[in-house]
């Protein structure tokens, strides 16, 4: 519980976080998050000792695909949330995060052909319905929330049937992407254009710090997807998206009446039916086990 709550806490407050580098394009944040992240990573696996897998891992080409694919799928879930949140957008970008366990719910019985219980049918049904009311009454997809939703829908399809843990398998994306990454920071360090040489103090102390601010959240995750029941994961994880929401509503005074808060209205309604039921399920599992 403790490494759930964190890990949501800590994601929840990204906004706040962000918005103090709006001097830095969103693109060079991201750049900047895989490269200090990189070599956090290393740090960390070089203090534990914990190099054997890749080994292993440079002679499974498939193995490699996939974790390629993960880690584009996360960067350019990155460099969207960055750039909603420095665009006035944090809102749209906490849609995505509220949708995301009913994507998930689609792509295990699309991807996994895992059955969908009838409740389950229901609560996909009701965000389908609020997507089209969304776009109904403003004329236009909401394209951030959906787009966010789905890489991240996806990144968490691939990494559950990964063949590395949490640490080895984020140590590996930024691998995979530290080639592509550092030569666009030599590019643009030699033609003058490098975010992080023309940023301010304060923000290369941010940039620097945003390796392990990315990090930490994402292993803490890990480590409370293996302790405690994912239908409890599930539900703890709706604080991230609700800080997202009032950071964005309260604190930055971003729109959020009429027919948007009607279509995350029904988004809500289905989270709880989803919720609800999975938990339900639960409880009646354990009673079983007792009875028994």
């Amino acid at each position: 519980m403790f490494y759930a709550i964190s890990c949501f806490l800590l994601w929840g407050l990204f906004p706040l976080y962000f918005k103090l580098l709006q001097d830095v394009s969103s693109f060079d944040i991201v750049l900047q998050r895989i490269f200090w992240s990189l070599l956090f990573l290393i740090a960390v696996l070089s203090w534990k000792r914990q190099w054997a897998w890749l080994g292993a891992v440079v002679r499974k080409p498939r193995v490699l695909l996939g974790f390629l694919v993960s880690a584009l799928l996360l960067s350019g879930n990155w460099v969207l949330y960055v750039w909603a949140v420095n665009s006035g957008r944090i809102v749209d970008a906490s849609l995505g995060y509220f949708m995301s366990p009913l994507v998930s719910v689609l792509l295990g019985y699309v991807i996994l052909k895992e059955k969908l219980r009838p409740f389950q049918w229901l609560a996909v049904f009701m965000a389908l319905g609020a997507v089209l009311w969304l776009t109904w009454s403003n004329g236009a997809l909401p394209w951030i929330g959906l787009v966010i939703a789905a890489t991240f829908g996806v990144y968490g399809l691939l990494r559950k049937i990964a063949y590395l843990g949490a640490l080895e398998g984020l140590a590996l994306e930024t691998i995979l992407l530290a080639p592509l990454v550092l030569a666009i920071l030599a590019v643009t360090a030699a033609n003058g254009g490098n975010g992080f040489l023309q940023a301010s103090p304060m923000s290369q102390v941010l940039l620097v710090l945003s390796g392990p601010v990315t990090a930490i959240p994402l292993l803490l995750f890990a480590r409370a997807a293996r302790r405690i029941p994912l239908s409890l994961l599930g539900l703890l994880q709706y604080i991230s998206p609700t800080m997202q929401l009032l950071t964005g509503v309260f604190i930055y005074d971003e729109p959020f009446d009429g027919p948007r808060l009607t279509g995350f209205v029904v988004i809500w309604v289905a989270l709880a039916v989803y919720s609800v039921e999975g938990l339900w399920r639960l409880w009646s599992a354990k009673g079983r086990a007792l009875s028994a």
